[in-house]
């Protein structure tokens, strides 16, 4: 996705700029318009506005009047001549402008980067926040010198793409490194970088409100909730939807701070909150939720509020990912204590070139398959099965290593019959478990019909497991408590909301749908549903009794109203043959891309497209199955653990918009990190090249 404007590069006929250091962030807007410069310097005969906490005024018109011309030497008394003869430079921070430069501009320089300048001489005596200039030496003919403000600005991206909050930046060993490298440079304070993240963030909300006003079809959200270290509660609110061209889309909305005693009365009112802001309440088709009560009751009031408003279809779902997680630790219980044993040997083979090559050695030397280094030692569901893995597959490696090094491991990690004989048992149990996580994890558009498909499938490994003869107590005490977290799930998506979701999926159908959900009588309802809510007309004539005509022709049928009917039966019949054609063909291979499908099928299935649209946009999950499974949610949690309170909100709403396409703005002008990028790696060859120069 691409919700930003696009950034323009290279020279503008009619006026022959040249691209500098100060025109990195030029918009198209601005090129055929110089008058309205935003806040940001990019070209360099127009005055640069400083980007932090500088004066946010636009430049303005100077006619040239004759007024105006008694006017020069008062600017340029400020400014001083270079040897060349080409340029004026700024007495004030060293800005350099071409000779030619009008002095209007000028006096915006001064007026906007030195406030006060025309009242105390030549010193600047405003107490209002001041940008951070930085003076710079006059430079030999050919050479580049860096502007620090786009340091600053490259610094803000580092932020933003490694989730750290602008205080990190106000460390003095690491403004100490920076003054090494150059002693010139100047960083912006840290209420500048708050300022700024914040400006940046009002732009590219308004970015995603602009998008999601064109969005036709109806939307799903899907909320999260973390606690940071300051104990404060937050949710995040994301949107999905299917697009025209039947792509998925999705945006985070907002990141919130729900407030003390952050109950399901607070989630909801913070939730109605980001529905009203971006005007998307009537848009709403679903909500996943956490599985927490809180968030359940919160989904309730919702739901109750849209019914209560007749703004259609509303239905809140449990999150699967979450479900099955608890599922697989219920299965894990017994052999925590074994895990964590087998984890420390790991920690050590990661943390020992010599003990990892060993094993390596030994593996091959066994055929006990290849093993690629680091191991993963997450405390998550990947880590865990990993761990089990290296116990039944690689056993004879691993007691190889801890015989050759066992003055380093310590004893307790040694493994006794009964542990690697209890291993092998719950390994073999959650085999079908890792295999099903896979598949959720790696699949491109994770739907509520396949995701009910792989649930059914997991149930029934548990119901196998719980009245198998061979199974141990241990294991069938455990199978019994993961069929009741199974059942529990069931329960919540038994409704004919969920069946249409699913059966609009080609690869299920009814075919693969549960038994829980084919037993009961919800296909007829799904053709009531999808005849009421997606039918050409919602045939409110039809169910409403008689009308004026009929009134005024003394209560009989107008020959016109006869007609009417006739073709809205015929539209009815059209409805309901689509959906009887659409189930009575056979489902499509697993491996088929859903919405694909759909876009080739759109013309056979006109109707029934416009539902599919909207419901396969439902998320079975609150969470990126590969965010709840593996390690890379491991980072995720220390990121949003760790982030300030007055960081969180504008930092991860900015990160995820830049990873989903948004460009990232300051002041509704496009930040081209591409060309600071190219501008800083000039001015390192440049600078580079000049020392070498030097040392010869």
């Amino acid at each position: 996705m691409n919700f930003g404007t696009g950034s323009v590069s290279g020279r503008a006929a009619a006026n022959q700029m040249e691209w500098t250091v100060n025109n990195a962030f030029k918009t198209y807007k601005d090129m055929d318009h110089p008058k309205s410069m935003m806040d940001v310097a990019l070209i360099q005969n127009v005055d640069p506005i400083d980007i932090g906490l500088g004066s946010s005024e636009k430049g303005t018109t100077v006619v040239p009047t004759k007024r105006k011309k008694t006017m020069t030497s008062v600017y340029l008394k400020f400014f001083e001549t270079a040897p060349d003869g080409k340029s004026r430079r700024c007495k004030f921070c060293g800005q350099s402008y071409s000779i030619a430069t009008a002095t209007g501009n000028l006096g915006r320089h001064l007026s906007n980067r030195h406030p006060g300048y025309d009242k105390s001489g030549d010193s600047v005596t405003s107490s209002a926040p001041q940008p951070i200039t930085v003076v710079k030496k006059a430079q030999q003919q050919g050479k580049q010198q860096m502007d620090y403000d786009h340091l600053n600005w490259l610094l803000i991206k580092w932020l933003i793409l490694a989730s750290l909050p602008p205080s990190t930046l106000e460390e003095k060993w690491l403004a100490n490194s920076f003054k090494f490298l150059n002693p010139s440079i100047q960083l912006w304070s840290g209420e500048q970088y708050k300022a700024v993240f914040r400006e940046v963030f009002r732009s590219m909300q308004e970015d995603v409100k602009a998008t999601l006003e064109q969005v036709s079809s109806k939307v799903s959200i899907i909320l999260d909730f973390w606690s940071s270290y300051e104990q404060i509660f937050y949710m995040s609110v994301t949107c999905q939807w299917i697009d025209e061209n039947w792509s998925f889309q999705q945006v985070l909305l907002d990141i919130c701070q729900i407030p003390y005693p952050c109950g399901g009365s607070e989630i909801y009112h913070s939730l109605e909150k980001v529905l009203k802001m971006y005007n998307i309440e009537s848009k709403v088709l679903s909500c996943t939720h956490d599985n927490s009560q809180n968030a359940i009751h919160a989904c309730h009031t919702l739901k109750e509020e849209l019914d209560g408003q007749k703004l259609g279809l509303f239905c809140y779902i449990p999150c699967a990912a979450r479900t099955l997680n608890l599922i697989i630790e219920d299965g894990l219980r017994t052999t925590k204590a074994v895990i964590s044993k087998v984890r420390e040997f790991v920690l050590e083979l990661n943390s020992s070139a010599e003990m990892s090559d060993y094993f390596i050695q030994l593996t091959e030397a066994y055929q006990e398959g290849s093993w690629k280094f680091p191991l993963e030692t997450s405390a998550r569901w990947s880590g865990n099965y990993q761990m089990l893995d290296i116990v039944c597959k690689a056993g004879k490696s691993m007691d190889g290593v801890m015989r050759k090094y066992e003055e380093t491991i310590v004893g307790r990690m040694v493994l006794s019959p009964a542990e690697k004989n209890a291993v092998s048992i719950v390994h073999e149990y959650l085999e079908p478990f890792y295999k099903t996580t896979n598949n959720i994890c790696t699949n491109k558009l994770l739907t509520i019909g396949l995701v009910l498909f792989f649930m059914d499938h997991i149930s029934e490994m548990i119901t196998l497991c719980r009245d198998s003869r061979h199974s141990s107590d241990w294991l069938k005490n455990a199978a019994e408590d993961m069929a009741t977290k199974s059942r529990s799930y069931t329960t919540q998506v038994c409704n004919i909301f969920i069946f249409m979701t699913a059966i609009l999926d080609p690869r299920i159908k009814c075919e693969l749908i549960p038994e829980s959900l084919s037993s009961g009588n919800y296909l007829e309802e799904a053709r009531t549903l999808f005849i009421r809510n997606y039918s050409s007309s919602h045939f409110s004539s039809m169910t409403s009794g008689y009308g004026a005509q009929e009134i005024e022709d003394g209560g009989g049928v107008s020959f016109a109203e006869e007609i009417a009917r006739k073709k809205r039966r015929v539209s009815l019949s059209n409805a309901t043959d689509e959906l009887t054609q659409y189930l009575s063909e056979p489902p499509a291979p697993i491996p088929t891309d859903v919405l694909e499908w759909w876009k080739v099928n759109s013309t056979r299935y006109p109707r029934l497209s416009v539902m599919a649209r909207d419901f396969l946009a439902v998320q079975p999950t609150s969470i990126a199955p590969e965010d709840l499974f593996c390690s890379k949610g491991d980072e995720i949690d220390k990121q949003r653990f760790c982030m300030p309170h007055d960081s969180t909100q504008a930092i991860l709403c900015i990160r995820s918009w830049t990873q989903g396409g948004i460009k990232l703005k300051y002041k509704s002008t496009e930040i081209d990190y591409e060309r600071l990028m190219e501008l800083a790696a000039a001015t390192t060859a440049d600078n580079t090249a000049g020392f070498d120069k030097k040392q010869k």
